[in-house]
């Protein structure tokens, strides 16, 4: 087993190291996407335009769902797939970034996912708007190679184009929605249908083309609609959409209480993960339907776990319910922009402590590459940039925990060394430089962060690869940095088993 960043800074990828042949996948020509570009933001308005004027999400995934109902598919949502007890699936979230960062990790995930029985995708399968016309760059050309079929969630960004794209390379080319009449005029929803981005006439006009990259009849997938169920050997995964601001609907809601019954062992695959940083983000269900998590917790319903993307990294949480473990995991790592995890706190939450807590990249990895990309950004690589060693030091000395990597010789931190970790947002705890805390965690989400793209290792990305059998689901998290050694065998970063019986 190769060396994963929990033993070495090599295994991190830090240091002198050969970058992977992933570039071979990749196309001559490559759009870097930036955040910090006015035509993005513009383009993908539409998640602050439905917080402003209201979420449209809900009424517009009852039409697809209604559409798809006429067409054929299966009203209980369930797909049935014929796999043996014991069958092994892939999964990872927030990839379709189509740069180095998302090839980064093909080699790795074709690798591990060798002799696996289907893939998922849990979130933000095209950046920035969800366009058919990025599919053949963002999807279809990275995983061209993969034998299985890919079974996908929506995210935020998928939405940004009321989900066409989606339902058309997912659901059976699911024709366009019929528009409808426009709403009353100087109403909150007027407002919105004005200012709404919409996809552009003659989007997708190549998808036909692209879709031959996986024209494989061992490849292809159908399913029912944005949310969904699969019944694979002894285990049932569930798919749900949580749309553009992280909810869900009452009709998905009633589904989801409906598909949950039974004893049948269950996981749980959100575009909005339910624990993330340090907090529980239960997911609402509109019409006072509760909450998604409220379902996850129920006994009678024998949930074991729930994976999310949309946060850029991997996180786990081992919540006790009732005398029982329900795994929480974040896997957004599979292609996009990293977000940090250096500003997740100490933890301490439903039972949660650091001693349980598991993230990827490390925190002091996280914090090591941050003060490289402000140091480059602000002109100031001698004031911000910390080593791995130093920044590994000082959020054990914030957090007051050992370091998770034991460093190759005496470190000092110094009184720069704090000042940054403090400006940097180290460890979300406040001290007497808040007040000058650079936008690292909430602006930054927002505003610097999708800007953190780099086009040189380490990506610091991650996928899962989920060994399920009648008895226990190993899974398994793997790193992609984007150097050889991590291509040619990918370490593992972190690995538990649940029980099923």
């Amino acid at each position: 087993m190769s060396e994963s960043s929990r033993d070495t800074a090599a295994g991190a990828g830090w240091g002198v190291a050969e970058p992977g042949e992933y570039k071979r996948l990749m196309p001559s020509k490559v759009e870097k996407l930036s955040w910090l570009n006015p035509r993005t933001l513009w383009a993908a308005r539409n998640g602050v335009l439905a917080s402003w004027f209201g979420d449209p999400t809900g009424h517009t995934r009852s039409r697809w769902v209604a559409q798809q109902e006429a067409a054929g598919a299966p009203t209980d949502k369930v797909i049935r797939r014929a796999d043996p007890e014991r069958f092994s699936f892939m999964l990872m979230g927030d990839t379709g970034e189509g740069d180095d960062s998302e090839y980064a990790v093909v080699p790795g995930f074709l690798k591990i996912g060798r002799g696996t029985d289907f893939a998922v995708i849990a979130s933000d399968v095209i950046y920035p708007v969800g366009s058919a016309d990025d599919y053949g760059t963002k999807f279809f050309r990275p995983y061209q190679d993969y034998p299985a079929p890919i079974y996908a969630v929506p995210g935020n960004h998928d939405w940004y184009e009321d989900l066409g794209a989606f339902m058309r390379v997912f659901c059976g080319n699911a024709p366009a929605l019929p528009r409808e009449a426009a709403p009353r005029r100087f109403t909150r929803a007027w407002m919105r249908s004005l200012l709404w981005h919409r996809s552009r006439p003659g989007d997708g006009q190549h998808l036909d083309v692209e879709r031959q990259l996986r024209s494989a009849p061992e490849q292809q997938a159908v399913q029912p609609g944005p949310y969904w169920a699969i019944d694979a050997g002894p285990l049932r995964i569930i798919g749900i959409d949580t749309g553009l601001l992280g909810t869900i609907d009452a009709q998905q809601g009633a589904w989801l209480r409906e598909v949950s019954q039974g004893p049948r062992p269950k996981i749980l695959v959100t575009g909005s993960p339910l624990y993330v940083d340090g907090e529980r983000h239960p997911c609402t269900i509109e019409g006072g339907g509760g909450t998604v998590d409220d379902i996850v917790r129920d006994p009678a319903h024998h949930y074991v776990a729930a994976i999310g993307g949309d946060i850029h990294n991997y996180q786990r949480y081992p919540v006790q319910v009732e005398g029982r473990t329900i795994q929480y995991v974040v896997s957004g790592g599979g292609g996009a922009f990293m977000h940090a995890t250096h500003t997740i706190p100490r933890v301490d939450i439903a039972n949660v402590t650091e001693k349980d807590f598991r993230c990827y990249p490390l925190r002091g990895d996280s914090l090591a590459f941050y003060s490289r990309l402000y140091g480059r950004r602000l002109r100031l690589r001698r004031f911000f940039t910390l080593t791995e060693a130093e920044a590994m030091a000082v959020i054990a000395e914030r957090l007051g925990i050992q370091p998770t990597r034991t460093p190759g010789g005496p470190v000092r931190v110094t009184r720069r060394v704090r000042l940054v970790a403090s400006l940097l947002g180290a460890g979300g705890r406040p001290d007497r430089t808040s007040r000058f805390r650079l936008p690292v965690r909430k602006i930054y989400t927002q505003l610097f962060s999708p800007s953190s793209a780099t086009y040189s290792p380490p990506f610091f990305k991650s996928f899962l690869r989920l060994d399920v059998s009648p008895e226990a689901v190993r899974v398994r998290c793997f790193a992609a940095t984007g150097n050889r050694a991590q291509e040619i065998e990918p370490p593992v970063e972190d690995e538990f088993v649940i029980a099923l019986t």
